[in-house]
């Protein structure tokens, strides 16, 4: 039977992923238009001109039913900042990625990000996940160390795997957390959510 991944509101103590759409599309834009550098490292760019493609080409993945792109929006103030998807959405076997995050620099160390991947993952293996898995470019070290933070196991890497829209031709990291290892990687980001920011 395949997966069905709702797309809805996902909800914490310190943020909020919205579902990507009009109402948000400029508080997004306000939140990824800035570090050009890290950018340089990501597969499309949000960045400055870059914006207006970038949101459209996550529109139509939404549309066709194979990515659900949200906002990360913080509780405490309903700001924008910064964005993350469940992308490569393969409903007959159980998987999914997630990926396309960017997350404003000011909230790179609070509990945005280990937050917004604990409601993703949940969200994924409540409705029958198998398997998550986060594909990173190799050039991105800070990226790899925060999902090897989180307990997914590193699998190896694919050469050439794809060129980027600055022409680069892209080896990717391949990490992977599965069903059985959730349970465990919950218990360990619940504990450091409530220890490290409340």
């Amino acid at each position: 039977m395949p997966m069905v991944l709702p797309a809805e509101t996902l909800e914490g103590a310190h943020v909020r992923l919205e579902l990507l759409g009009p109402a948000n599309r400029e508080g997004m834009r306000a939140a990824v238009d800035c570090d050009p550098e890290t950018w340089e490292i990501m597969s499309g760019n949000a960045c400055g001109d870059g914006f207006d493609s970038f949101w459209d080409g996550l529109m139509a993945e939404v549309e066709r039913g194979t990515r659900i792109a949200y906002a990360i929006v913080t509780r405490e103030d309903g700001k924008v900042v910064g964005t993350t998807s469940f992308l490569n959405i393969r409903r007959e076997h159980h998987g999914v990625e997630v990926g396309t995050t960017f997350i404003h620099p000011d909230h790179r160390s609070g509990p945005v990000n280990p937050e917004s991947k604990r409601l993703m993952l949940n969200h994924a293996f409540s409705n029958g996940a198998v398997r998550a898995e986060f594909m990173v470019d190799v050039r991105n070290a800070r990226s790899q160390a925060a999902v090897q933070k989180l307990g997914a196991d590193k699998e190896g890497v694919l050469r050439a795997n794809k060129i980027t829209w600055t022409g680069h031709v892209r080896d990717t990291a391949i990490f992977s957390i599965i069903d059985s290892d959730w349970p465990a990687i919950r218990q360990r980001l619940d504990y450091r959510l409530r220890e490290d920011f409340v």
